[in-house]
């Protein structure tokens, strides 16, 4: 009997056991397929141990993913076995899942240069997207999740694990989630972070420096590690990077230098407090900020002039 059937008959009957309550005929006929040949138990066993790991792929994950959408009865089935198979071809192939039922530990380090976005799909089904010149480390244990954002901004989507939560690190930041999406970014000065869906605690290095932040709040955390007071946030404007966008909502003109910078070879400065007191409004791309620059003298009294260095600055005119 070649691999695949045998992992195919498996998967229909680890999926049967799962939905139905097998009559006694049924059960019969399953307990002599187990018989017929070692193949068939071996597959089986390796269904009923990914379905029991759920340190790394809760249990209801699983079942969801076993489920087909209702289009056509007669065909449900057939998807649900496909589906079944399928995920346990993937959990091996990843090898997410030990014999003894607890997840291997992960680690990985994952970057972007400069104007270079990336998504990562990671073990648990969780998924963080990179801004320009980040750097992200993870290591995953039986009972933490932990990621490192050592530079830059990233945006996470987290699958929920109650037993397992996931804990940001960011300069003198912590985040910590059981499940949701949210953006954490790390500058020299500060870590900001700010929260699409779900709930998130942020702490800095006190033990009463803890934050509790909902949908459309954010707060950032200064070199110290004094976590500021919630504030509502215009979530979309934030993450418009994933878009390849730059929004400024009256920003101040040193924000938008720091901004900016992280998509330039070289710095942008502002030459005096007063030009960065100045407030922008717009919208640009990302990946062209050169025509930002170009716009800047039309939208406020500045210009915009070459250092030796290389870089450039925002003067008054």
């Amino acid at each position: 009997m070649t691999d695949n059937r045998a992992r195919d008959e498996a998967a229909q009957w680890f999926v049967r056991l799962q939905h139905t309550q097998l009559s006694v005929a049924e059960r019969q006929r399953f307990d002599a397929w187990r018989n017929e040949h070692p193949d068939h138990q071996y597959e089986f066993d390796v269904l009923q141990g990914v379905w029991s790991a759920t340190d790394l792929l809760p249990r209801a994950r699983l079942q969801a993913l076993c489920e087909a959408p209702v289009e056509k009865p007669r065909r449900r089935a057939v998807l649900r076995y496909a589906v079944a198979a399928s995920v346990v071809a993937v959990a091996l192939g990843l090898g997410l899942f030990s014999a003894l039922d607890h997840p291997k530990p992960y680690r990985a380090e994952f970057s972007t240069r400069l104007g270079e976005q990336r998504q990562v799909a990671l073990p648990d089904g969780s998924v963080m997207d990179l801004n320009s010149r980040s750097i992200v480390a993870v290591h995953y244990e039986k009972g933490r999740r932990g990621v490192e954002l050592k530079r830059g901004e990233a945006l996470f989507s987290v699958e929920h694990d109650s037993a397992r939560p996931f804990v940001v690190a960011a300069g003198a930041g912590q985040v910590t989630v059981t499940g949701t999406r949210f953006d954490v970014r790390r500058d020299e000065d500060q870590t900001r972070v700010v929260v699409e869906a779900g709930t998130v605690k942020v702490r800095g290095r006190t033990p009463d420096s803890v934050v509790t932040l909902t949908a459309g709040l954010g707060t950032h955390v200064d070199s110290q590690g004094l976590v500021a007071a919630a504030y509502a946030v215009n979530t979309e404007a934030l993450t418009a990077w994933r878009a390849n966008k730059l929004v400024f909502n009256n920003a101040s003109l040193s924000e938008v230098a720091r901004e900016v910078s992280r998509y330039r070879e070289q710095p942008l400065r502002v030459s005096t407090p007063a030009v960065g007191n100045l407030r922008l409004t717009s919208v640009f791309k990302a990946n062209d900020t050169d025509a930002l620059l170009k716009a800047l003298p039309h939208i406020l009294p500045v210009a915009v002039r070459p250092l030796p260095d290389g870089s450039q600055e925002i003067i008054s005119r």
